[in-house]
C-alpha cells in the first residue's frame, strides 16, 4: 500500500475511461451528465478518512481536510452531499440569484486543452433562491456546504438582491459568499469599489441579523484587482469584521502564452493560467490583513504542490473546479495525500501552521539581515 493511501479515495479512477466520451460532448452537455450521475449515487461511498495532519477549525466548523469545491460546479445545489461523498473538505454551491435565469447564450463555455484551462460566460445561470433552498432544506446536514450568492442581471438594486440571499440562506448554509467578482455579469465588479463595497457589506450584515442566524459571511473578490484596490478591500473587511475573503474569480486577462485556439473567446479564465495572479493577489490580502481574516485560495490548483503555495502564500483553506475537470475525482485523494506528505516534510503539526509560512519565512529572513541581533 503506497504511503498516505488513507486519504486516497477508494473509488477507482473511473474517469479516465470516461473523459474521452464527456470530452465529445460540449463541455455544459458534459456537466449535465456529470451532475446526473453524482445524482444517482456515482460518487460511491464516503471518502476514507482523512489524516489529521490535514483538519482544522475555522469560524466554529470542523474542516477535515482544506480542500473544496469552488462555486460554478453545483450551481443549484442538486448533489453537495455527492460532492463530499468524493472527498472534498466542504463544497460551495452556487453562485445562486434570487429569482431564475437563463444566463448567457450558448455556446459560453470553452476547453483549453493545451492550456490547462477553461473560459466560461455563463453569467449567473440559476434556477433561483426558492429552488436552491429547497434543497438544502431537504438535505441532512452533514458536511460543510456553502452558498454563493449572486444578483439578477436585471435587477436595479443589487443591494437588496444580496441582501434577500442571506435572508433566506443563511438559517441553512453553514458559510455565505458575496460574489461580486464574475466577469460576465455587467456592472458586479463595480461592487468591488471602496463605497459600493462598504454600503454592500454594511447591508448584508444587517440581512444576516435579520435572518436570526451568525452565519459565516464572505465576500469573493476577483483576480484582477490592483494594489489600491486590494488596500481598499482589506480596510473594509476588517472595518466591518468580515468573515472570510475567496480569491479569486476568473480572470479576463489573456496571459500572452496561451495556446488554445479559444484562447480569445469573451468571458472569464480559469485554471492553470490564473494560479501565480490569483496566488499574488492572495498574499497581497494576507498581508494588508495581517492575516487576521480567513482567506480562501482559488485559482489554478491542480496538484498539492499547488494547494500548499496557496495555503503558505495566506489561504486556510483552497478551491479547485477546473482542475477536476482535466483529472477527474482522483484528483481529490492525490492532493490530500501530497498535501500531508509535504506538511511532513517541512515540520508543521498540522495545516494551520502552514497557513502565511511564506510571510513568516520572509520576515525571518528580511531581518536576517537587517535586525540588530544579527550584526557580527
Amino acid at each position: 500500500m503506497p504511503p498516505n493511501s488513507s486519504c486516497v479515495d477508494r473509488v477507482p479512477d473511473l474517469y479516465r475511461f470516461a473523459r474521452p466520451l464527456l470530452w465529445a460532448l460540449p463541455p455544459e452537455r458534459a456537466h449535465e451528465l456529470t451532475l446526473r450521475a453524482l445524482a444517482a449515487g456515482f460518487a460511491g461511498a464516503a471518502a476514507a478518512p482523512d489524516p489529521p495532519i490535514l483538519a482544522q477549525s475555522l469560524w466554529g466548523l470542523h474542516f477535515p481536510n482544506p480542500l473544496g469545491l469552488a462555486a460554478g460546479f453545483d450551481k443549484d445545489g442538486r448533489v453537495p452531499d455527492a460532492v463530499l461523498r468524493l472527498g472534498f473538505g466542504f463544497t460551495e454551491v452556487g453562485t445562486v440569484t434570487p429569482l431564475p435565469q437563463p444566463g448567457n447564450p450558448r455556446p459560453r463555455v470553452f476547453r483549453l486543452a493545451a492550456d490547462g484551462a477553461l473560459i466560461n460566460r455563463l453569467g449567473f445561470n440559476s434556477g433561483g433562491l426558492d429552488a436552491a433552498v429547497a434543497r438544502l432544506g431537504a438535505r441532512r446536514r452533514n458536511g460543510i456546504v456553502g452558498v454563493n450568492l449572486g444578483k439578477n442581471r436585471d435587477s436595479t438594486d443589487a443591494v437588496a438582491d444580496y441582501a434577500l440571499g442571506v435572508r433566506r440562506a443563511a438559517p441553512l448554509a453553514d458559510y455565505l459568499v458575496i460574489n461580486i467578482s464574475s466577469p460576465n455579469t455587467p456592472g458586479l465588479r463595480d461592487l468591488q469599489a471602496r463605497a459600493a463595497l462598504d454600503a454592500l457589506v454594511t447591508a448584508v450584515m444587517a440581512a444576516r441579523r435579520q435572518s436570526g442566524r451568525l452565519v459565516p459571511l464572505l465576500v469573493k473578490i476577483a483576480p484582477d484587482l490592483g494594489p489600491e484596490e486590494c488596500a481598499d478591500i482589506a480596510a473594509i473587511a476588517k472595518d466591518r469584521e468580515v468573515d472570510g475573503i475567496v480569491i479569486g474569480n476568473t480572470t479576463t486577462a489573456r496571459p500572452p502564452e496561451l495556446k488554445s485556439p479559444e484562447a480569445q473567446e469573451a468571458g472569464g479564465l480559469s485554471g492553470r493560467p490564473l494560479f501565480a495572479r490569483s496566488t499574488a493577489v492572495l498574499a497581497d490580502l494576507y498581508r494588508l490583513t495581517g492575516g487576521t481574516i480567513p482567506l480562501v485560495g482559488v485559482g489554478g490548483v491542480a496538484s498539492a504542490e499547488d494547494a500548499y503555495a496557496k495555503i503558505r502564500a495566506g489561504a486556510s483553506l483552497v478551491q479547485l473546479y477546473t482542475g477536476l475537470v482535466f483529472a477527474g475525482p482522483a484528483l481529490i485523494g492525490r492532493i490530500k495525500a501530497g498535501l500531508a506528505a509535504l506538511l511532513r516534510r517541512d515540520g508543521f503539526a498540522s495545516v494551520g501552521e502552514a497557513v502565511g509560512a511564506d510571510h513568516r519565512s520572509s520576515a525571518s529572513r528580511a531581518c536576517a539581515t537587517t535586525c540588530p541581533a544579527a550584526q557580527p
